[in-house]
Formats: structure tokens, sequence, C-alpha cells
């Protein structure tokens, strides 16, 4: 086990495989989250309906590959497109119910990581279209020094990019 949270969510294992063979070898790949770094800090998204900051990303749609669903979770999520994302493998997690599964349940995800420039922040803002779901982004240093509520599992993903 890598991290467990307050809240009991584990990240078991990050696992270094081909993001092209993970599909068909994992039951419970499900979705696809990216790191964003801006310079030397990262990029949060607000959850509405989660009430936290988290990374980006969501679920893999039928006949979706990784990189197919994280290009397009973040072309809704951030208003960005044709940028180069960095495979960091798939992370194994145990999760406590909640959003999505109403039971304690295994689950593996796909992890990206990309880099951008601290003037893509004001380029999102008015490109982003999932503003429903997403209704903030911010800088990760500025939310800590704010004391704002990060989950915990999507903190720790930082620290793999």
């Amino acid at each position: 086990m890598i991290f467990k949270a307050k809240n009991g969510a584990e990240i078991i294992e990050k696992i270094n495989i081909d993001e092209n063979e993970a599909i068909g070898k994992f039951s419970n790949l499900n979705h696809v989250l990216v790191v964003v770094k801006i310079e030397n800090d990262y990029l949060l998204g607000w959850h509405k309906w989660r009430s936290d900051w988290e990374t980006f990303g969501g679920l893999i749609e039928a006949g979706e590959s990784l990189r197919e669903c994280i290009a397009r979770e973040c072309e809704e999520e951030l208003g960005i497109s044709n940028v180069k994302f960095e495979y960091l493998g798939i992370v194994h997690y145990n999760m406590p119910p909640g959003y999505w599964v109403k039971d304690w349940h295994e689950e593996y995800g796909g992890l990206y990581g990309i880099t951008l420039s601290r003037d893509a922040i004001q380029m999102m803002e008015e490109k982003r279209q999932d503003k429903d779901e997403i209704g903030e982004i911010g800088l990760y240093s500025e939310l800590k020094a704010r004391e704002e509520n990060i989950d915990e599992i999507n903190e720790k993903l930082l620290e793999f990019y």
C-alpha cells in the first residue's frame, strides 16, 4: 500500500504497464486522471458534487482508449486540446462507498501528467466547458495556504508527476 486517507481510501499500487495493454488487463479500469503542473505548482479543480479540490479527469466511455478519455476530459474540464500528455501508469485503489459506487470497492485508473505555463490558466478559464461539475480551478499552493478542502487521494497523486 502506498497511501491511506483518513476516510480509509487507499492507493494500493502504481502499475507500470503499456497504456494500450491496460484496458484489457484490468476489469475495474474505469477512469483516467491527469496531474496538471503549472511551472513549480499544480492545478486542481473544485468538484461541486463532492465539495473538494481534485485532479482532472473522468470515466472512460465505451470504446474509448485511456488517451482518448483524458483528451476528452481535458477539453471539457480545462478547455485544452492538442497537448502532449505523459502517461504515468495505472493506479490501483481501494475506495470507500461514495459518489458512483455505494460499497467498498477496488478500481483502477489511468494516470497522466501535463505541464503548462502560468499563462494557460487564463485561457482555461475562458475555454473550459464543464463548469457545472468543475466550478473553479486553482493553484495547489494557494489552496493549501487558504486551508481549502483538498481530496487526500488526489493530493497524493500529485507526487507521481
